[in-house]
């Protein structure tokens, strides 16, 4: 008989290797991908409350909305966010309500956030995020 002899295990460490850096560089982008979502997400509950604020201030519907957008586009710069395609609704039911009835103004923010510059294949091109505030209204503001 003759004795076996172990297994020689020289290279295997570099095939490893070679199958799990691709598996792993994929994990990296994924959380970059979901770092990326949940910081945005964050960044435009700010942005949304803002432009809540803003409008709040207001005395006319128009108006509202013009510095809600203003108040949203500058938040976005503030806080240095690459975003695109930003829409600002805003709801100014509440300005219908007579001075000194307390009443709101509701804003909605979305915009999208580039998600292509992972190069991950598979992960979606951008991710489309909405968040909305709502802030009352000077109850002691003129009539519209």
């Amino acid at each position: 008989m003759t004795p076996m002899r172990a297994r020689d295990d020289a290279g295997s460490a570099a095939v490893e290797l070679a199958l799990l850096a691709p598996v792993a560089i994929a994990l990296l982008c994924l959380l970059a991908a979901g770092f990326r979502i949940s910081i945005a997400g964050d960044r435009i509950t700010g942005v949304a409350a803002s432009a809540a604020r803003d409008a709040s201030i207001a005395r006319s519907p128009g108006d509202a909305q013009t510095r809600a957008a203003a108040g949203a586009q500058a938040a976005l710069l503030d806080v240095g966010f690459d975003c695109t395609n930003v829409a600002v609704n805003v709801d100014t039911s509440g300005f219908a309500a007579a001075p000194g009835v307390p009443a709101t103004v509701r804003v909605d923010v979305s915009c999208t956030v580039p998600l292509a510059d992972l190069g991950l294949p598979g992960l979606p091109g951008s991710k489309t995020l909405t968040d909305h505030a709502v802030s009352p209204l000077d109850p002691a503001r003129d009539s519209p």
